[in-house]
């Protein structure tokens, strides 16, 4: 029988200093899990500073600031969304029996009221940056609208997160470029990729309760063989992502910290049993300084010696 996990660590910020009328709503929008927000806060920053570099330059502060601001929303908005989907299923699942809409903290209707105000700001941030990036921004939702509903037709909802939470990368390409090209569309190839392999590993926790309420996932799907199929996705991103500085021509500074990115890859792989939930959560976390690796690897890439 595998550990019981909680769906946020005893001692969050939320449940420490957050008062309690407002904890239901933070924890609605997983402002008490903030891994998520980085996880797709990077691929956006990832692609702000590829595009950056490829013209020489630093990525832009206001940028990075307002895809990080976008992230937290649009992360808030998309969670909400999926509890809403999610009710009945979460109710039966040990983890996630006490949020706040199973729990009967939050009316679905308020919940709904949580994802448009949400949304209104996020769009607010999303019309400054370029008709392109605009363009990208409402073709997202279509990938957001579906993706609850993929657990039950699907063992790959994780693929599906993978096209959704990476989008982020064209965004923030279009966003620096106003235009798209080969190193945006790698980067988001090689990010798709890289969530298979951590929501892979995320899925590890739930993989009894997933199987008693008939839901989906890779992690169910691949059974023993996860870690390897993990290294597998693991491999694919790298080799993209190494595509993705190539077409860009960037430096050769970009090397060595995509190292590192890969080697924390391979790690997480090496470590991931299927039956330790426990290492399982450790591992999917350790995700989010991976991200600011390769984020850091981008930006050293804008560096190139002289002659070359």
């Amino acid at each position: 029988m595998s550990t019981i996990l909680p769906d946020a660590a005893a001692r969050n910020w939320v449940d420490r200093h957050a008062p309690p009328g407002l904890r239901p709503w933070l924890k609605l929008g997983r402002f008490d899990r903030p891994a998520g927000i980085w996880l797709l806060m990077l691929p956006g920053w990832q692609g702000i500073a590829l595009a950056a570099s490829t013209k020489g330059q630093w990525p832009s502060p206001w940028l990075l600031l307002a895809f990080f601001a976008g992230a937290a929303l649009m992360r808030a908005a998309g969670c909400a969304y999926n509890d809403i989907v999610d009710r009945d299923f979460d109710a039966q699942v040990s983890r996630t029996a006490m949020r706040p809409i199973p729990a009967g903290q939050i009316s679905v209707k308020q919940a709904w009221g949580f994802v448009l105000g949400c949304c209104l700001v996020s769009l607010l941030i999303l019309l400054t940056l370029g008709w392109v990036a605009i363009g990208l921004g409402v073709l997202s939702l279509g990938l957001v609208a579906a993706y609850p509903f993929m657990k039950r037709i699907t063992w790959w909802p994780q693929a599906w997160l993978g096209l959704t939470f990476n989008w982020g990368a064209l965004l923030g390409y279009a966003a620096a470029t106003h235009t798209l090209g080969w190193p945006g569309l790698l980067l988001y190839a090689s990010g798709i990729f890289w969530t298979l392999g951590y929501d892979t590993i995320y899925a590890v926790q739930d993989l009894e309760d997933d199987a008693l309420a008939g839901v989906k996932s890779s992690a169910l799907r691949l059974g023993e063989a996860a870690p390897r199929a993990v290294l597998g996705f693991y491999v694919a991103s790298f080799v993209l992502v190494i595509a993705a500085a190539w077409t860009a021509d960037l430096g050769p500074l970009f090397l060595p910290l995509a190292a590192l990115f890969a080697l924390h890859l391979s790690r997480q792989a090496a470590a991931l049993r299927i039956d330790d939930p426990v290492g399982a959560l450790a591992l999917f976390k350790s995700n989010a300084p991976a991200g600011f690796v390769l984020v850091l690897a981008l930006v050293a890439g804008l560096w190139k010696p002289a002659g070359l």
